[in-house]
Order: C-alpha cells, then structure tokens, then sequence
C-alpha cells in the first residue's frame, strides 16, 4: 500500500476495517483480472478511497465477498463492477504518466526498467481508455507549464492538476457526476500534491528537480526548513484540507453507502497523513517508483 489517502486505523470500527480491506485487495484483484501479475503493483491508498467513493454513491456493487487466500494477490475478482474495471485502468493510465514525468525531471536506469516491466499492462489499459491517457496527459502537461514558468504556489498547482486529472473521474462516476463530486477529486489531488511536495523536498534538493516549496538559497533540509516554515506550511495543508472535507459534506448526503468508512478517511486519516508529512514521520510518498524500488518504507497498518 502507498500514498496519503489513508484511513485512521485506530478509529476504524472492526466492520469498517474488514470493508476497506476488502475495496484495497478488490483493486489488486481488478489490476490482475484485467491487466495482468505486474499491473498489481500499481495498487494504492488514493484510487482505493476514489472506489469506495463512488461506489458508496452508484451503489453499483454494494456487497462482495473478500478473499481468503493467504496470496491474496493471485485471487480472482470478486465485484463485477464496471466502475471497479475502470478504476483499475484509470490506475495505470496514471502510473504511466507519473513515470513520464519521473524520468523527464531525472531520467535513470531504475525508471526505465519500472516502465519497462509495467509496459503491457500500461498499454492494454491505453488502448482500451485513450480518452483517459489524454486527459491525464493534459494535466501533467500543465502542471509541466506552470513549473517551467517558475509558480511557487503550491496550492493553486495541485488544484489545476487535479481538475485535469478529475475528467476520467466524472466518466466514471456517470449519472452521479456533480460539481461538489468533481471539487472533492480536485481538493485531493491538492493535498496529495502538497504533503508529496513536503515529503519530497530533502530529494528534490538533492536530485535538482523541481518542488515549488524549495527555496531559491539557503536550504539545508527538510528538517529546518519545515520548523522555520512551519506556520506557513501548516495553514497551506489545513486549507487544502479544509476545502475537501467541504467538498466532501456536500456530496456525503446523497451517499447510499461506505459512509462512516469514507468518513474516516477524510475527517481523521489524511489529516493523520499530513501531520505525518509535517512532523517528519511520513514513510509513504505516492508513487509506483517507491514501491518497486523500495525508495522508501511503505506503511504497512
């Protein structure tokens, strides 16, 4: 498991934590069924909120069985869920570009060989959603502009990125489709961006790619840099999350299920996430390049 969009273990109910478990292996499932054994690695926190999300307002598949392997990651689907079969696509359509835009800031050996075993199933899921690969495409090719142009808000570049990569989304979500469900997707992928640009900034330095939030001279680390900052970081991260819990109260009415879990996610678990990032704890940056090169340690609650 990888990213930001995390549950507060802790506060989960036993019932809630056997659902979650049960949408996070489906999605492994899903990838496998469809796109392959290395399509698998893909898997992540974000996509897995986004299907217990929608699913919870489509109510498309509102029960299914969770598996019983103990090598989960060989076990069949158990949802037949289009909107499930979608997501899985929309999964490594993204991951294709995240390793695009990896190996544009500093190529290497490392994301050539990821992109290299991921190649297959990155295709198939082109070939069948090319809607998708072109929208996705699109908001990294302007989130690419407003970094070459220098923008140092941080917030204002994870909310256009989200809003391109929100199209496939609303696809998916169909009939459900709203401007709040929209904004919720956009006010994620703001906080994801900022906590990845926290949690990235000692690397960044390092490797001399781009971070909106690195400072033109005096940086020394993470460490200093975020207790120097740390008023300014804080309130960027409580209004990126402020603004999806907003979001999120005004689709939650119209929700038939996965309440209190998605609840969970938003009111305690991203929170927990970024004050993760901002305290030094964060072990869990958003990418597939961290998980298949064990750049960093991966949560494992």
């Amino acid at each position: 498991m990888f990213g930001y969009t995390t549950p507060s273990y802790g506060r989960l109910s036993p019932t809630d934590n056997r659902l979650y478990r049960r949408y996070y292996c489906e999605g492994c499932h899903q990838l496998k069924a469809g796109y392959g054994l290395t399509g698998t690695a893909t898997v992540n926190y974000d996509m897995t909120f986004n299907t217990i999300l929608l699913n919870g307002l489509k109510a498309e598949c509102p029960d299914f069985d969770g598996t019983t392997r103990k090598l989960c990651v060989l076990d069949k689907p158990k949802a037949d869920s289009e909107l499930m079969r979608r997501m899985a696509a929309y999964t490594l359509v993204l991951t294709k570009w995240e390793l695009y835009d990896d190996e544009t800031d500093l190529p290497s050996v490392k994301t050539k060989a990821i992109s290299l075993v991921l190649n297959r199933a990155i295709e198939k899921a082109v070939s069948e959603h090319p809607d998708y690969d072109e929208m996705v495409g699109e908001a990294f090719s302007r989130l690419r502009d407003m970094e070459l142009a220098g923008c140092r808000d941080a917030l204002h570049m994870g909310r256009e990125f989200g809003r391109g990569l929100a199209g496939p989304l609303e696809g998916i979500a169909g009939d459900v489709y709203s401007d709040d469900l929209g904004d919720v997707f956009v006010q994620l992928t703001a906080c994801v961006y900022i906590m990845d640009a926290i949690d990235d900034l000692d690397d960044d330095f390092m490797d001399g790619t781009y971070n909106p939030l690195l400072p033109e001279t005096g940086f020394v680390n993470a460490r200093k840099f975020v207790d120097s900052d740390i008023y300014r970081l804080s309130g960027m991260v409580s209004d990126a999350v402020g603004s999806l819990q907003g979001s999120y109260s005004k689709v939650r009415p119209s929700m038939r299920g996965n309440v209190s879990l998605c609840d969970n996610v938003v009111y305690f678990g991203i929170p927990e996430s970024a004050k993760r990032v901002l305290t030094g704890d964060a072990s869990a940056k958003a990418s597939v390049k961290n998980v298949m090169s064990n750049r960093k340690k991966r949560l494992s609650e």
